[in-house]
């Protein structure tokens, strides 16, 4: 069982690589597939981030204030490049990274 002081982040991690994945998928579907490469690229590097720093968290690595620094940096990036486009897995994708980029900075910085 993961330590009570990372469940949410944990829990935000999880939801945000889901989000990705489902976002990527989703712009693999669009009718211009090129113009969202970017947005692709971005899904899938967060959510292997996301699920790397889940996985730092569940060791209770001493890496983890760092890796979710990163994290954060990662999901950032990717909340901003989904806000560019206005399809749902878009804006709902940029939610999650949004929130998961704020637990991550709050984990790094506690």
């Amino acid at each position: 069982m993961s330590s009570p002081q990372y469940a949410s982040c944990m829990q935000a991690c999880s939801a945000c690589a889901i989000a990705c994945e489902v976002c990527a998928s989703a712009c693999l579907e669009e009718n211009d597939v090129s113009m969202m490469a970017t947005c692709i690229r971005l899904d899938r590097d967060c959510a292997d981030m996301c699920h790397l720093a889940q996985v730092l968290m569940a060791r209770k690595s001493a890496l983890v204030d760092e890796f979710c620094r990163l994290c954060a940096i990662a999901c950032q990036a990717c909340a901003e490049e989904c806000l560019k486009h206005q399809h749902d897995h878009c804006q709902q994708c940029a939610q999650a990274c949004q929130r998961c980029a704020d637990e991550c900075n709050a984990l790094a910085q506690s």
